[in-house]
């Protein structure tokens, strides 16, 4: 057999493999009784509604005893996910496309945010659109789609990535810092990033990607996720999970003030007044021009997916239909 096809075999197996641990995993967890929920990052506003669910008793209400596990480093959430040691995790549309193209049998079951809030953040550099980042340092974490992403935004302005200089910075590095001393611009989530520079006193300028939607298409980040295997073995623990998670959200949204609050009694280590803030700029956005709290839309995976793939972020044609389902929203 040629190396090309021992490399398909293997995968083809790699893929059969992930599903029967998840259902091994899966079954074990549930007749233990107890849901785990991975997040991507450390808590923060993104996650409100997962605590505000669990301080309302909406998950035991539901049958649901969920436990919440913050990241350790490195860790993969979709592979744990499809790995069966978490039935839910956090993670965003462009690592759910990249998986499934790869044979990991995750999905998206909920869109947290409807659309993309993140822009590229500077201090003082005279950026205020895409065609300034020529000529500057971009402090980056060395992902293919951080290239892909400038040079679309860049394109639009008449202007080449090509004379962007890519800087690698470590994470956890304080960025206002580094946007001080050693790079002019990055990649921020303003919700989170930006409030926290406003409290400091610090006046970025932001390049916005909703700006550039026409070059890059939006996306949903973040999203809940859990595997194929769980959907096809326990559906109704999926669709209380949803559904009381969908209720802690839409809770969110309504009163920023209290969430907020809730968010600082699980996750005492954040800053109060950053959380309350950024509660406050996040909650309108969770059910945003959407009917129901986590709707999920064919063609903003399907646009996303097609630019993946132009741009050889992924090596084949996306199936968006398969990658996401609102079957369990309530």
């Amino acid at each position: 057999m040629s190396t090309m096809g021992n490399a398909r075999w293997s995968k083809a197996w790699v893929s059969l493999l992930a599903l029967v641990v998840t259902l091994f995993f899966a079954a074990a967890a549930a007749g233990a009784g107890e849901v785990i929920l991975q997040l991507e990052w450390t808590p923060n506003t993104n996650h409100t509604g997962i605590y505000v669910a669990l301080d309302k008793g909406w998950y035991q209400e539901a049958g649901l005893d969920v436990r919440v596990i913050a990241p350790g480093i490195d860790t993969n959430v979709l592979a744990v996910v499809a790995s069966g040691r978490a039935h839910f995790g956090i993670s965003a549309q462009e690592y759910v496309t990249s998986a499934r193209v790869e044979g990991v049998p995750v999905v998206s079951v909920a869109a947290i945010l409807q659309h993309n809030t993140s822009g590229f953040a500077s201090i003082d550099r005279g950026i205020t659109t895409a065609a300034d980042f020529e000529g500057k340092r971009y402090g980056g974490w060395g992902y293919p789609i951080e290239r892909a992403i400038l040079q679309g935004m860049m394109q639009k302005d008449g202007a080449s990535v090509d004379r962007v200089r890519f800087v690698t910075i470590p994470e956890g590095i304080d960025l206002l810092t580094l946007l001080r001393r050693d790079i002019d611009f990055t990649w921020i989530y303003y919700g989170w990033q930006g409030i926290e520079a406003e409290l400091r006193g610090v006046e970025l300028d932001i390049v916005m990607m909703s700006d550039y939607f026409d070059a890059v298409p939006d996306y949903y980040t973040p999203v809940l996720v859990t595997s194929e295997g769980l959907i096809e073995q326990d559906p109704d623990l999926v669709r209380a999970f949803v559904g009381a998670t969908a209720k802690g959200y839409e809770y969110a949204a309504r009163h920023p003030e209290e969430a907020a609050e809730i968010l600082l009694k699980y996750a005492p280590e954040n800053d109060p007044e950053l959380v309350r803030r950024s509660q406050e700029w996040l909650s309108p956005k969770y059910i945003e021009d959407v009917p129901r709290f986590g709707e999920q839309k064919l063609e903003v995976w399907q646009a996303f997916g097609d630019w993946m793939y132009e741009n050889g972020l992924i090596s084949r044609p996306f199936d968006a239909a398969a990658a996401f389902t609102n079957e369990f929203l309530p």
